[in-house]
């Protein structure tokens, strides 16, 4: 079919079991329309119908009247393919095998000389991959199908057995089959051969960007939120995702706890809105409890909504779900296979995990801490009877990230960290920190005032002295007035008896002159 129909090369299948308008109607729940083919000639379906009741057997006998027949089938279309489906049903009508496998190998060989790609489909046998041993001796490529069972889980898997002069994956590969054909997922990782990015973008919590060094976190890298139950982890994710639809980058979120509905609702009370976004085709849900299949199947369910939405963005919540499935290892390499296919497209990644209370915080159930590159831990604090919630960064490579703890609050806003109080008796949250904040507050407002009555008393004593020097000043000023009055009045005094001296000496004078003149 895909040959048909994405590579233009008509195709001849041949049945065995089913007829025309059986395998119309089967195959249209894989999303291809036989009648379209047919009609543009680029498919030719033949129904041989074979009834070991209708045979009779005389002689020795041949496939040349099923030659004849594909041959037809093949020039009338100009096929390039051809599928015979299925072997069995040839070997149950006919009674001689021998026969039967050696024209079954002529058919190949002519087949191979027509220049055919075909694909022969036969049922597993007990101790060999087809029932009469075909395979080994005249099949280039052999692919073995396998559907089992564990814990209750079906699992679909493929194998490549052998692949003549080509070099080939030899692990078992989970497939699944649904509208769109068959999509399979190697169970093998990439490798470590992806190129990154250092643009950064945000987380959608301003603060948190301010712990990752002001830039969030790194395109394409992977994310890791671990804390117990009801920490807040799902609204991180949600934050991250919100802020990915605001750039107009397409998101999917896997949510293996809760219903989208059910996330979209819990989401609106703190303030983010996922519908517009899903409204706007930015955000796809991909919703399913991990016992729906097996952990293969998941991954291989997971890379097709990847492939068909293009996301820049993965939520995965919460990866400990999976392991109701599966061990830990396998759902380790499970992701990692995962997360490998996310790198190498440059999609960034973000895992809820759960850890169990009461054990270690740095731990994680499915061993997830070590293929993060970021690890955001949130934790409940419990002071006074209270619980209160607190985050911190464990690790972000490449990056100088906050090596202190913020409180996490859930507001009808959104997430907000805000610093917690750290004092001699630890960090504080919650009301013992607004309490040891107002004693904080009320401590500072007595040293304030009391440092403002100290500053009146230094200002009053300083007027007072002020007053005092004034006074003084004012007496020295008093007494220098009086000083220089009576210095006045002592040099007018000592003039007058200058004056006087000199006036009875001249009058002594006068008294000799007199004296002289009468004798």
């Amino acid at each position: 079919m895909r040959g048909a129909t994405q590579y233009n090369e008509p195709g001849v299948f041949m049945s065995f079991e089913e007829s025309a308008e059986e395998l119309t109607k089967n195959v249209a729940s894989l999303g291809f329309d036989l009648n379209r083919l047919t009609a543009s000639k680029r498919l030719l379906v033949d129904y041989v119908h074979i009834e070991r009741s209708e045979i009779e057997e005389t002689g020795e006998y041949d496939l040349e009247g099923l030659f004849i027949r594909l041959g037809n089938a093949i020039d009338s279309i100009g096929a390039k393919r051809v599928v015979l489906d299925t072997i069995e049903s040839l070997f149950a009508g006919l009674p001689n095998p021998s026969v039967l496998r050696a024209e079954l190998r002529r058919l190949f060989r002519w087949l191979k000389k027509k220049g055919m790609t075909a694909i022969i489909t036969g049922e597993r046998g007990d101790n060999s991959l087809t029932r009469h041993g075909l395979e080994e001796y005249v099949s280039d490529c052999v692919i073995l199908l396998d559907h089992r069972v564990a814990n209750q889980i079906s699992t679909r898997r493929l194998r490549v057995v052998k692949y003549r002069g080509s070099i080939h994956g030899t692990n078992e590969f989970p497939f699944l089959i649904d509208e769109r054909g068959l999509a399979v997922m190697p169970i093998t990782s990439l490798g470590l051969k992806h190129t990154v990015t250092s643009q950064r973008i945000s987380t959608g919590i301003p603060r948190l960007d301010s712990m990752l060094g002001g830039k969030g976190y790194f395109r394409g890298s992977s994310i890791l939120v671990s804390g117990t139950a009801g920490t807040g982890k799902t609204s991180v994710a949600a934050h991250f995702v919100d802020a990915a639809c605001r750039r107009g980058e397409r998101s999917v979120f896997f949510a293996f706890e809760e219903s989208p509905s059910q996330v979209i609702r819990n989401m609106r009370s703190i303030g983010i809105d996922l519908q517009q976004w899903m409204g706007k085709g930015l955000l796809h849900f991909h919703a399913e409890r991990p016992t729906v299949y097996g952990l293969e199947a998941h991954l291989a369910s997971m890379e097709k909504s990847i492939n068909t939405f293009k996301p820049k963005v993965v939520i995965v919540d919460p990866v400990t779900n999976l392991s109701s499935v599966a061990n830990e290892a396998d759902v380790k390499a499970m992701l990692i296979r995962l997360l490998d296919q996310m790198k190498s497209n440059q999609t960034t990644t973000l895992f809820t995990t759960l850890t169990a209370s009461g054990g270690s915080l740095e731990l994680t159930e499915v061993g997830m801490s070590s293929i993060a590159d970021t690890w955001l831990l949130l934790r409940d604090i419990e002071i006074g009877g209270e619980r209160n919630r607190g985050l911190y960064i464990l690790k972000s490579r490449g990056m100088a990230h906050s090596n202190q703890i913020r409180e996490f609050l859930l507001t009808n806003k959104g997430v907000d960290l805000i610093d917690v109080y750290v004092g001699p008796s630890g960090v504080l949250t919650g009301s013992a920190r607004m309490s040891q904040e107002s004693q904080e507050r009320d401590i500072e407002s007595m040293h304030q005032q009391e440092i403002v009555r100290k500053k009146l008393n230094v200002e009053t004593k300083r007027k007072a002295l002020e007053a005092q020097i004034a006074s003084l000043r004012a007496q020295v000023q008093a007494e220098e007035q009086e000083l220089k009055k009576l210095t006045g009045q002592e040099k007018m005094r000592q003039n007058g008896v200058s004056k006087l001296r000199e006036k009875i000496a001249g009058m002594r004078k006068e008294d000799e002159n007199s004296g002289r003149r009468n004798r």
